[in-house]
């Protein structure tokens, strides 16, 4: 065998240890703990779920995957360590916490606007506004939730092997777990939701009830995300 075939050889070996590797930490304990973290309700499930139940189920689906997309830069800083930064700086946590419930107390807002306006949303009449600002909105709600990223940074690390050739390759395999189970279990909240729509369609009054709860509910989580502690 020549050089340059053993070089590949031994490149290749090490790429399926390494794979076999990060694939390992996926445990048990990860999977539960990590289940029931995404079941609980928190800012994203009370937005999936109140999408559904006043947008309709292709709008919950959008919602979902906006707040899935939203833990990925935690998850990147969780990865690169960028989150001890808001561990120890309490000016960045603070900026990006108030941000953020700012940003929860104008979804509030507009939420209870809505409510006087219009009580249920039609599919035509979603697509016309369109999934893409449903799903920057849930974007937007977990990027600015600074608790997140010291979530992270206090969650996976417990899950990497201490003795691992490639923490990284780890870290990244966990997250991307971690994402998909957030992806699934909100769209099943939405779907749900969606699900129970159909019994609301008819009863106006009681739709712009729920919606002025859930805004109620959002702009509670915004005062609550404001006295946080880092």
């Amino acid at each position: 065998m020549d050089g340059a075939a053993l070089g590949v050889d031994i490149g290749n070996t090490t790429m399926v240890h390494t794979g076999e590797r990060g694939l390992s930490v996926i445990s048990t304990e990860f999977l539960l703990t990590a289940l029931v973290v995404v079941v609980v309700p928190g800012t994203g499930v009370i937005y999936t779920v109140s999408t559904g139940l006043l947008q309709g189920g292709r709008a919950s689906v959008a919602a979902a995957v906006g707040c899935t997309l939203g833990i990925v830069p935690h998850l990147v800083a969780s990865s690169l360590g960028l989150s001890a930064i808001l561990h120890y700086s309490a000016l960045v946590f603070q900026l990006i916490k108030y941000a953020g419930a700012l940003y929860l107390l104008f979804l509030a807002w507009s939420m209870w606007r809505e409510a006087g306006a219009v009580a249920m949303q039609t599919e035509a009449q979603q697509i016309h506004r369109g999934y893409w600002r449903t799903a920057a909105r849930g974007v937007t709600l977990n990027i600015l939730n600074p608790k997140l990223s010291l979530f992270f940074l206090a969650f996976l690390p417990l899950f990497v092997e201490s003795d691992g050739s490639a923490p990284m390759i780890q870290m990244l395999v966990l997250s991307l777990v971690f994402m998909a189970m957030t992806l699934l279990i909100f769209i099943l909240y939405g779907l749900c939701a969606n699900g129970a729509r159909r019994y609301l369609i008819g009863a106006p009054r009681a739709m712009r009830q729920l919606h002025r709860g859930f805004a109620a509910l959002l702009a509670a989580l915004g005062f609550k995300l404001a006295l946080a502690e880092p």
